[in-house]
């Protein structure tokens, strides 16, 4: 195979930064791999990917030492824009490379600044490529969130290059235009030949789509392997923290067929046939809106909302909604990208008021009174962390609203918060410096802090590697204890299956669904309009035709071991 791209004892360190981002990095990546880069948050992933485009050592600032060799030109010794028709690469805040107002621009953008006359035709040729059709002329804005993310990548393609790296390329999407996203990438790896690098947590669409692993910790490469021998090392994996394929992570607990790990559904089918058997799945629960007897902590009545557009006409986002959210309630709100999940929350908070209809948070009509005012009963964590962040360290940051609020011994409560979100060692240190896992339980302190009754908090797994979203799920578990609800949203549907207790899907604005995780995932057809899946090992139980659908990994050994003992007893 031909040799892309060469990194040869490649050291880099930030100003400022006590230890290199990257020490000492060999690694060598080969014409039409497709090849997935994996570790936690902080190993040096993406900073190893800005190597590949001269990103480092021309653009950002550093120690560098080493030589990048990538289709026979060494970085060094070139600029970055010799890289452009070699390399194309998207970001993992994919919108930010959106420069122009239209489609077809916006595509064209690059080949036109490059002097090509046939820009145009390279901008559709890429948008071909990304299954983005009939959009040429339509607002950015128009564009849904997984077509943003297409035209970002057709952006990326303009210019032809052979070698394509993805940062992330699924963490703002949800699982149906994440698939539909790897498919892409598929397609562009086996038709066109071009070479895919991807930073990618989630395991399952590596199982899937990608042929070589490159594992990174510390700012080393620590190996590269084929996807399935990769994979299939748990013990390794785990011990720096990373989740395998959740019917890996099953077959290798199980360990008594001492066969070879299965990495994806259809391997494990047929890993798992001894447990196959003719019973039916349970009868599924009878669908639940959550009305009962509970106390109700908050109310929508016939809620409309609509966001004006650049044209100044109006685009409703959310269209009659009525729900009633009771004590003890731990809803995910779920849904494709711009089902009006975001919308929903801000008008939960007061910060949005409803066109028509009302939305009364413990007695108290929203339309009355100011954000301010219900901040003591609501709060909202917003995605980005960063947009809670006020002061200069942790500390300050967790105290603000308690300081304003002028609340007796708030130090006392700011200790049991600091403590309780693992962040007394961090007090100090500014939270805009901190990694996304600890922003994340900054922001989550941030809000617990003000003793709300309601926690909403959007996407708060997003964007983190697997450990560390387990211990923010761990983190947002524990709220149950002090509020009385708590609503997320968010595409993370193993999150969505192990926590909450009651679900409600939108769909372009609308109450698709109220019920359970029974009522929700036994559904395909609802799955399929709301653009959801099923986590992996649900998914798995389903096929094997359990009695039981099994919502965890831990569910589905239990459920596996007991069958055992039940076919062993037979024999």
């Amino acid at each position: 195979m031909t040799l892309q791209i060469s990194i040869d004892q490649v050291s880099f360190q930030y100003p400022g930064v006590e230890e290199p981002v990257l020490d000492q990095v060999s690694l060598n990546i080969h014409k039409g791999e497709f090849l997935a880069i994996i570790g936690s948050n902080g190993s040096g992933k993406s900073t190893l990917c800005k190597l590949m485009n001269g990103l480092i050592p021309h653009y950002y600032v550093g120690e560098f030492a080493g030589k990048v060799t990538v289709n026979g030109l060494v970085t060094t010794e070139h600029k970055v824009t010799d890289f452009s028709s070699h390399v194309g690469y998207v970001y993992q805040d994919f919108e930010n490379q959106l420069v122009s107002p239209r489609v077809l621009e916006d595509a064209s953008f690059a080949p036109l600044n490059f002097g090509y006359a046939d820009y145009k035709e390279r901008g559709r040729k890429a948008l071909d490529l990304v299954g983005l059709y009939n959009h040429d002329d339509e607002f950015i804005w128009q564009l849904s969130g997984g077509q943003k993310h297409q035209l970002a990548l057709a952006g990326a393609l303009s210019l032809d290059p052979d070698i394509l790296i993805i940062d992330e390329p699924i963490a703002q999407l949800d699982p149906e235009h994440a698939k539909d996203i790897y498919n892409i990438l598929k397609k562009l790896n086996q038709e066109h030949g071009k070479t895919i690098i991807v930073i990618e947590h989630h395991t399952e669409f590596i199982a899937e789509y990608c042929n070589k692993v490159v594992l990174m910790e510390k700012g080393k490469v620590l190996w590269k392997k084929s996807t399935k021998e990769a994979l299939s090392s748990v013990d390794e994996l785990m011990k720096h923290q990373i989740y395998p394929p959740q019917v890996t992570q099953a077959a290798y607990k199980l360990n008594s067929f001492h066969k070879e790990l299965p990495i994806t559904l259809e391997e494990a089918e047929e890993f798992f046939q001894p447990f196959l058997h003719s019973e039916q799945p349970r009868n599924i629960a009878a669908n639940s809106n959550g009305k009962n007897n509970r106390d109700t902590v908050l109310e929508m009545d016939k809620v409309t909302f609509s966001h004006k557009l650049v044209n100044r006409s109006k685009r409703k986002t959310v269209k009659d909604v009525s729900l009633a959210v009771h004590k003890g309630d731990f809803i995910a709100l779920v849904g494709n990208n711009g089902a009006g999940k975001s919308t929903l929350m801000r008008l939960f908070t007061g910060l949005v008021k409803p066109e028509d209809g009302n939305v009364i948070v413990e007695g108290i009509n929203t339309k009355k009174v100011s954000p301010e005012k219900l901040a003591d009963k609501v709060t909202y964590i917003y995605q980005n962390p960063e947009e809670m962040f006020i002061e200069d360290c942790v500390r300050k940051d967790v105290e603000f609203f308690l300081k304003a609020r002028k609340v007796p011994d708030y130090e006392q409560i700011v200790d049991k918060v600091l403590q309780q979100f693992d962040l007394k060692e961090l007090e100090d240190k500014d939270s805009r410096l901190m990694s996304g896992g600890q922003q994340r339980r900054a922001s989550l302190a941030i809000g617990v802090a003000m003793n709300p009754s309601i926690i909403l908090l959007d996407e708060p797994t997003a964007n983190l590697d697997i450990a560390t979203r387990k211990h923010i799920a761990r983190l947002i578990d524990s709220l149950k204890e002090s509020v009385d609800a708590v609503i997320i949203a968010t595409h993370d549907m193993q999150l969505v299956a192990e926590w909450a207790n009651r679900i409600i899907v939108l769909h372009e604005g609308e109450v698709l669904h109220d019920g359970n995780r029974e009522s929700v995932f036994s559904n395909p057809l609802l799955l399929k309009k709301a653009g959801l899946t099923s986590p992996q090992i649900l998914e798995l139980s389903r096929r094997l035709n359990r009695d039981n659908l099994s919502y965890s990994v831990e569910d589905f050994v239990q459920e596996m071991k007991e069958a055992e003992v039940v076919m062993s007893g037979a024999y």
